[in-house]
């Protein structure tokens, strides 16, 4: 019981930091990069994926043992996009700000790989709670790398944070953090200052076990 149990407390907190979509995998760069000029639409666009992502893995979990395979792409597709459709209406119904920020970028949700990556790699192939849990801890950690991103981008090229004025920042932004390149910078530093932080290195050694060709190349897995 104790080891089920840890075993779905990691599967929710593995997408927060260790295995985080954005700052560790670098999935989801599109939406990352293009809706996170305010802290506000990286809040949105981080939720309405947790949501869609939530509601896609249960229902693929739920339904792993029923979709054939040769269909299992297009089905996923068609499961994702409904949660797209869903989300879509009910932010235009009720914060049609937050929908006209988000744009195009909502629609594609649909598409992302973050989102297409869990149903086919996680939810397909696991039961409904450790597929719930795995997609709400993904949606955290999207949602914490947007929501950073926003923020610094917004302070520094805005002069502003939520609303509130940030005293003399606001009358000397820095524009270009607001500007694609700005987003690229920002992203770039935060993914290393998370590095540093869990001390991440590359590896001394490279192997060839488990790789598919290690006979054909004549390896054999040895090679380092």
């Amino acid at each position: 019981m104790a080891e089920n149990k840890n075993s779905l407390v990691k599967e929710l907190t593995k997408g927060i930091i260790k295995e985080n979509p954005t700052l560790v995998m670098l999935l989801g760069m599109c939406p990352t990069l293009a809706v996170t000029t305010q802290a506000m639409n990286g809040i949105g666009m981080g939720l309405a994926t947790t949501f869609v992502l939530l509601g896609s893995n249960i229902v693929i979990s739920a339904l792993r043992k029923v979709i054939p395979d040769k269909v299992r792409i297009p089905a996923f597709i068609v499961i994702i996009a409904s949660f797209v459709t869903l989300i879509g209406f009910l932010l235009e119904g009720f914060v049609p700000g937050l929908y006209d920020s988000l744009g195009i970028y909502l629609t594609l949700i649909t598409v992302n790989c973050i989102i297409f990556g869990r149903a086919e790699m996680f939810a397909s192939k696991n039961g409904v709670v450790a597929s719930a849990l795995d997609a709400i801890g993904m949606g955290i950690g999207f949602t914490i790398a947007l929501f950073l991103m926003g923020s610094i981008r917004e302070i520094i090229g805005a002069g502003q944070w939520m609303g509130l004025t940030i005293p003399v920042i606001h009358d000397n932004p820095m524009l270009l953090f607001i500007m694609p390149a700005g987003g690229f910078f920002t992203l770039g530093m935060i993914i290393a200052a998370v590095n540093k932080l869990s001390k991440k290195k590359p590896p001394k050694e490279i192997s060839c076990e488990g790789c598919p060709n290690a006979e054909a190349c004549g390896k054999g897995g040895d090679c380092q």
